[in-house]
Formats: C-alpha cells, sequence, structure tokens
C-alpha cells in the first residue's frame, strides 16, 4: 500500500473539515428550522388557548344568565296560573251570558206575543 505524502494528509484534512463543516451548517440549519416550527406551534396553541378560555367564560355567563331566567319565571308560574284560572272564569262567565241572552230573547218575544194577544 502506498503511503500518503503530508500534501495529501493536508488535503484530506482540509476536505473532511469542510465535509464536517458542511454536514454541520445542514443539521444547524435543519434544527433552526424545526425550532422556528416549535415556536411557532407554541404560539399558535397559546392563542387558541385563549380563544377557547373566552368561550369558556362565554358560556359560564350564559349558565348564569340562563340560571337567572329560570328564577324569573319560576316567579311568573304563579301569575300564569292565576291568568289560566282568570281565562277559565272568563269562558264559564261567557256561556251563562250567553244563556241569559237566550233567556231574555225568549221573554222578550213571549211579552210581543202576549201584547198582540190580548185585546186594547
Amino acid at each position: 500500500m502506498a503511503e500518503c505524502g503530508k500534501g495529501d494528509r493536508d488535503a484530506l484534512a482540509e476536505s473532511l473539515t469542510e465535509l464536517f463543516t458542511s454536514v454541520s451548517t445542514v443539521i444547524k440549519g435543519d434544527l433552526q428550522g424545526t425550532n422556528n416550527m416549535l415556536e411557532l406551534l407554541e404560539k399558535m396553541n397559546l392563542r387558541v388557548a385563549e380563544e377557547y378560555k373566552g368561550f369558556g367564560d362565554l358560556a359560564s355567563g350564559l349558565r348564569v344568565f340562563v340560571e337567572q331566567l329560570r328564577v324569573k319565571s319560576g316567579g311568573f308560574d304563579e301569575y300564569v296560573q292565576q291568568i289560566e284560572a282568570i281565562e277559565r272564569q272568563t269562558t264559564e262567565l261567557e256561556a251563562v251570558i250567553s244563556m241569559l241572552d237566550k233567556y231574555v230573547s225568549l221573554l222578550e218575544s213571549k211579552v210581543l206575543a202576549m201584547h198582540q194577544v190580548s185585546p186594547p
């Protein structure tokens, strides 16, 4: 096997150094790109978390509002029952008035008939 001269070794060492430098530069670039993507992903996650926190706050506020409406509507139940009772009584009163109207009309017809039959 032939021995390499000092000049060949220097050229080989220089070539290997350039190769390692180039590989190192490529790896650093890849790692920096990965690091940049991870930073972007972290920022996106924080933004999404803020937005979902806002949705959570909104949902909590809506829950409180619905509970307040339920309490208020519970207070109206008594009034609704009273209104329904008044409506039933009104319907019954209308039926009685209708019967009285028919009875008065019948009486009026009888009175008119009696005046026509009796001599003046």
